[in-house]
Order: structure tokens, then C-alpha cells, then sequence
């Protein structure tokens, strides 16, 4: 199994980075995790190729390898420090300029870290609906985590939730091809059907 993990942390060392790879890590603990392959896809590093995607239409060499990490993979982590609320920019104009069918079906985990505990909310009001937009399973359980929660109890807890419901759903996931629609069998029209059901 791949594990791609996506961290728009910008400072160095960065609380969004040490995040992802807590997760990353306790994925690779978790029973349905073992022998997971991770990689990491620091956005930092890919913020002028991104910049450039928009105006010329085309990825460069890292971003284009990057995109092709998350498309491929089994599953992903999506970490991003809170900005004004929100997702960070680059963190939105990585996912915009990835192709809309990429995470269809993909299972997620969401995480994001901020300076309060107050802005906790925006795993639920802006990266669950956004992943949902682009049709990816998002797991139950997202982390947030503030500055006060580095040490405290409790942080722990949840990234081990987390990482242990993203493992599942990629082991369950991994592998299966979609089933294909059935030509041989009969179409019957939904009017025949209630007609059927109606006569007993």
C-alpha cells in the first residue's frame, strides 16, 4: 500500500509537518497498516510550480511528480496550518491544480494545526467539504491541533484514531478494481418493477 502525505506547512521546523508525520507514523503502527509505503510531498517546496501551473497550464518536474504521487496512491494525509480561518492558499492551489477525478474514491485523512483551539471548526467547514467536493472518503476522525495541544493529553489519542481508520479503509480499498456494470443482465423499467411488487 502507498501513503501520500501532503503538508502545507511553510515555517522550518513546522508544527503542520511534525503533525503529518505523527500521522504518518501511526498509520504504519496500526494493525491494517503494516508494510505501508509513505511518501511526503512537501508544498513548500513546489509553491512557484504551482504558481506557474496557473498561468501556463502546465506542471513542472517536482509538482508533476507530486501529482502523480497523490493520484497513485492508497491513501492520503492532507495537513494544513490554518490561515485566516481556513485552508491555506497553497495548500487549495495544490488541490486545484490536481485532476478533478484523482481523488474520487480515495480514502483521506484531514488534519490541520493552528495557533488556537478556537479554529478547530475548520476541519469540518472548510476540508471535509472540500474533499467531499472531490469525492474522496474522508475518515471520521480529523486532528486538529493548536499550540497548546503539543504534549497535552488527548492529541495522541486522536491521531491514533485517526491513522487507525485511514489504514482500514486503505486495506480494504487497496487492490479492488471497481466492478464492472453487468451486460447480460435484464434491464427492467422502474414502473414494471412497482407493478410486480404491487401484484404480490
Amino acid at each position: 500500500m502507498k501513503l501520500v502525505v501532503v503538508s502545507a506547512g511553510l515555517s522550518v521546523p513546522s508544527s503542520t509537518r511534525l503533525l503529518a508525520d505523527r500521522l504518518a507514523a501511526a498509520v504504519g503502527r496500526a494493525p491494517a497498516g503494516a508494510g505501508v509505503d509513505i511518501e511526503v510531498v512537501e508544498l513548500r517546496d513546489l509553491a512557484v510550480e504551482i504558481a506557474h501551473n496557473f498561468t501556463n497550464g502546465f506542471p513542472g518536474r517536482k509538482l508533476a511528480a507530486a501529482l502523480e504521487a497523490v493520484t497513485e496512491a492508497d491513501g492520503l494525509i492532507a495537513v494544513t496550518p490554518v490561515f485566516t480561518a481556513s485552508y491555506s492558499g497553497l495548500f487549495k492551489s495544490f488541490f486545484d491544480v490536481l485532476d478533478k477525478e484523482a481523488l474520487v474514491g480515495k480514502p483521506v485523512l484531514i488534519a490541520a494545526t493552528g495557533g488556537t483551539a478556537r479554529h478547530s471548526l475548520v476541519l469540518e467547514h472548510a476540508l471535509r467539504p472540500m474533499f467531499a467536493y472531490l469525492r474522496a472518503v474522508v475518515v471520521p476522525t480529523g486532528v486538529y491541533a493548536a499550540s497548546e495541544d503539543w504534549g497535552a493529553q488527548g492529541l495522541e489519542g486522536r491521531v491514533e484514531r485517526a491513522a487507525g481508520e485511514l489504514a482500514a479503509l486503505m486495506s480494504g480499498l487497496s487492490g479492488v478494481a471497481p466492478r464492472k456494470p453487468d451486460a447480460d443482465l435484464p434491464v427492467v423499467p422502474f414502473a414494471e418493477q412497482l407493478a410486480r411488487l404491487a401484484a404480490g
